[in-house]
């Protein structure tokens, strides 16, 4: 006789739990205590809000955490802000809706951070509160009844110090109670906003829109935000005419919108705290951190030390990273040199060395320059510097329409665009975050550098402006001012067109200086570094791959790849016995042929087909050639102009016999040199202001999480760059050579 298997329990439900709180209560320590380096960063579809999830176990559930943006409030103002909204409403596609929401606040101000959590409540989720950096607020004389208030709150509360782990198993246990316990809710606000409420969320019933209590509640009480923006395009007309009458109702009933909110939710979190929470008045107390900040926050010592730290930054970025990104290329070298030695030239070969390798290479190179930048982002946010350096320099940045945290992406940029966009995610306000990203590739970066060098030593005479100034230090000079002073406009007209609407006050909170935590900061410098090669890499090699593509094919490469393998032949023999005029021989047929293959390649007849558009600025079809090969990597026009005037793709800017060519290049068919003084300015000028950088646009794309933003950088700014190449050399015309 048979028995019957029982079936198989099933497995645990798997735990969603968001992470909510204000800026600077530890947030990011505590997403790290909880998950470990499990974690993954991308963007929530369809916008720039960063999306930060870790898996972990607990208590024998998997359980996913989502790590939302740092906020004082769920009153959502702009698309980016609602995010966090529509995640805890289970509004979007690829997250269910939390199980447990975990608001983290300040243990040593209680008050202010429990406006957040009371709109948490509303919302009807089970909540852990959270009183983060307890060790902190106990050494300010802070005394609290966590069990009292629990009590009180009808809501789990648990006491941490994420950076030293202390109270993190208490509340993984919390998290679970939480799950498993009804959720005690009711409205603090009076009968009259309540019932507006109701009539609100049946004219929307009425109306076919089927709309959270939450959103109904928002849409009321922010006027002008995201809920009411959202629902007057979806309903009938009639819904601002509602609302107004629904918010003059309220003001005759004494719940004036939007006064009513604050009112009611300060005057509960007092009553909430009275009896459980004491805090001393320590307004005639002095901290070490205001000591510090007298020295670090001063018109003088402030400036002064935050110049020299920047320096440092630009420095390490633009100087000690570079034999970090020469090791890298060195490396690529090495392997392509070893791919070579073992396979005879062809188009697999070649595919290999020139597609693959250096592509990856392409990407590979910037990590330096990220994990550096990001290296001293996290320092100086965990240690407490970076709002005060956000404080120094808003007065400077608001000039232009940025708030002060705009200064070191902007910085960064000259190093590279590529981190001081990345950089961007240290700007909370939506409208700044996207002006400053789209403005940070007009920086000269150190790719545009050598493209400077050849340009000023081949064409820009050695001489002294005025018997003094260097004209060609000047002209480097300018080149690099040249991207800060366009910048200026196109901010503003960013912000009055794409971005409108006013700017906020810059409000920010100065949180108390620590020692940065080692495990916080590598593990915010791997999300980036991960972040990077992971999503922008993989773009940035498929554009390297297609433009090693475009300038081989579609021409038969018989010629080239005998004459490869007869040098090899030739290079193979010892070199006491080499013959030197043979091997110079076929190197320069070799040259030849490489500049024949790639004029006649796709990207060579792109050159020509752009070339009744590039003549207007005074350049030939192989400066247009040039310029559409290096939209991989600015610098990449060198090698190209290399293998144009045969010289091979290996020459650098400190090439003589680069320069040389250069100078003595003529158009086709006459004795009329094709450089000349304008036709350098023109071509720096372009190279200034262009976004001839894949890498750099993938980066937005990523960021932003949209093709919109990348094609409108690239559109915008090669649209720039060309009329800006064209001023300078017609006007230059004028002074130093004759335009035709």
């Amino acid at each position: 006789m048979s028995v019957a298997s029982a079936p198989a329990a099933p497995p645990p439900r798997e735990l969603t739990i968001a992470l909510v709180g204000n800026p600077n209560t530890g947030k990011s320590t505590l997403f790290n205590a909880l998950s470990g380096m499990n974690a993954r960063v991308g963007n929530f579809p369809g916008c720039t809000v960063e999306k930060k999830t870790g898996r972990f176990q607990l208590g024998g559930k998997a359980a996913t955490l989502v790590d939302l943006p740092g906020t004082y409030s769920l009153s959502p103002r702009s698309a980016d802000e609602m995010v966090s909204v529509e995640v805890l409403l289970g509004r979007v596609a690829d997250l269910p809706r939390p199980d447990v929401v975990i608001c983290i606040v300040d243990a040593s101000n209680l008050e202010r951070n429990l406006y957040l959590f009371s709109q948490l409540l509303d919302l009807g989720l089970p909540v852990v509160l959270c009183l983060n950096m307890a060790d902190v607020a106990e050494r300010r004389g802070v005394k609290f009844d966590p069990a009292a208030l629990s009590q009180r709150l009808g809501v789990p509360v648990v006491t941490t110090s994420a950076h030293k782990r202390a109270g993190v198993q208490e509340l993984e246990q919390a998290i679970l109670r939480a799950a498993e316990s009804p959720v005690r809710r009711g409205s603090i606000f009076p009968e009259p906003f309540t019932r507006e409420v109701q009539l609100l969320g049946e004219w929307f019933a009425k109306h076919k829109l089927t709309v959270p209590e939450y959103l109904v509640e928002r849409t009321l009480l922010d006027i002008g935000g995201e809920s009411e923006h959202r629902f007057i395009e979806q309903a009938p007309l009639e819904l601002p005419a509602y609302l107004a009458g629904a918010r003059e109702r309220l003001a005759q009933a004494g719940c004036r919108v939007p006064a009513v909110e604050t009112r009611i939710r300060y005057g509960w979190i007092r009553q909430q705290l009275e009896g459980v929470y004491e805090r001393p008045d320590d307004s005639q107390r002095e901290t070490a951190t205001d000591r510090i900040d007298r020295v670090l926050t001063g018109k003088v010592t402030g400036l002064t030390i935050f110049a020299g730290l920047m320096l440092t930054v630009f420095v390490t970025l633009f100087i000690l990273a570079e034999p970090l990104m020469g090791a890298i290329e060195g490396l690529q070298g090495w392997l392509g040199g070893l791919v070579e030695s073992v396979m005879s030239p062809g188009t697999l070969r070649s595919l290999i060395v020139d597609g693959l390798i250096a592509g990856v290479g392409s990407v590979v190179v910037f990590v330096p320059q990220i994990a550096l930048l990001f290296l001293f982002i996290a320092l100086m946010e965990d240690c407490g510097y970076m709002a005060r350096a956000a404080f120094l320099m808003d007065k400077l940045m608001t000039k232009i329409g940025l708030s002060g945290k705009s200064f070191l992406p902007l910085m960064s940029s000259f190093a590279c665009a590529i981190p001081g966009v990345m950089a961007t995610r240290v700007i909370e306000n939506r409208r700044d975050r996207m002006v400053t990203m789209l403005i940070a590739p007009l920086m000269s970066c150190s790719a545009r550098l050598p493209v400077y060098i050849l340009l000023i030593a081949a064409f820009v005479p050695p001489v002294r402006l005025g018997g003094w100034l260097p004209a060609q230090g000047f002209t480097l000079f300018a080149m690099y001012l040249v991207g800060i002073v366009v910048a200026v406009p196109v901010a503003w007209i960013l912000k009055k067109t794409f971005f409108p609407g006013e700017t906020p006050p810059f409000v920010m909170e100065l949180p108390e200086y620590k020692w940065p935590s080692p495990w916080l900061v590598l593990a915010r410098v791997w999300d980036r570094v991960k972040a990077f090669l992971g999503e922008a890499g993989t773009l940035i090699f498929c554009t390297s791959v297609i433009v090693w593509a475009l300038g081989y094919f579609p021409e038969n490469h018989t010629a080239q790849l005998a004459l490869q393998s007869q040098l090899a032949v030739l290079e193979e023999v010892p070199e006491e016995q080499q013959d030197t005029a043979k091997i110079e021989e076929v190197q320069g047929e070799l040259n030849a042929e490489s500049g024949r293959l790639i004029e006649a390649s796709y990207l060579g007849r792109m050159g020509h087909a752009i070339e009744p558009l590039v003549r207007p600025v005074g350049w030939d079809w192989k400066i247009g050639m040039g310029v559409i090969s290096s939209f991989p990597a600015r610098e990449v026009i060198i090698g190209t102009l290399g293998t144009i005037y045969s010289l091979g793709g290996e020459v650098d800017e400190e090439d003589e016999g680069l320069r040389t060519a250069l100078q003595e290049a003529t158009w086709q068919g006459t004795e009329r040199k094709v450089f000349n003084l304008p036709v350098a300015l023109s071509l720096m000028v372009f190279f200034a202001l262009c976004a001839q950088c894949a890498a750099t646009l993938m980066v937005i794309r990523r960021e932003t999480n949209s093709w919109r933003w990348p094609i409108f950088t690239f559109v915008y700014m090669t649209a720039l760059a060309y009329a800006g190449a064209f001023v300078t050399y017609r006007v230059a015309g004028m002074f130093f050579a004759t335009v035709t």
